[in-house]
C-alpha cells in the first residue's frame, strides 16, 4: 500500500515533464478515488515537476533497489 511520503517509482516515460521510467518521485497526496499526486525533484532539491498520477503509472519502492543519478531531460 503506498502513503503520503512514500517514495515511489514511475513506470512510463512522460517527455513532456522531462521525467522518464525508473525517476523516484514523493508522494504528497493519496487521492480516495485512487491515484496519487506526485513529487518529482532533482538533487538539488529543485522541483521538476508534481503531478497527479493514476496507479498504474507508479508503483512501491522494492527491496533491493538503488537510486540512480541522471542529468534532467527538459520538457521542449
Amino acid at each position: 500500500m503506498i502513503r503520503e511520503l512514500d517514495d515511489v517509482v514511475l513506470e512510463c516515460d512522460l517527455p513532456e515533464h522531462g521525467l522518464a521510467r525508473g525517476d523516484v518521485g514523493t508522494v504528497v497526496l493519496v487521492h480516495e478515488t485512487g491515484g496519487y499526486e506526485v513529487e518529482f525533484t532533482a538533487l538539488d532539491g529543485e522541483t521538476v515537476a508534481v503531478l497527479t498520477l493514476a496507479n498504474s503509472q507508479v508503483r512501491g519502492v522494492r527491496a533491493g533497489e538503488i537510486a540512480h543519478a541522471r542529468g534532467l531531460a527538459r520538457a521542449a
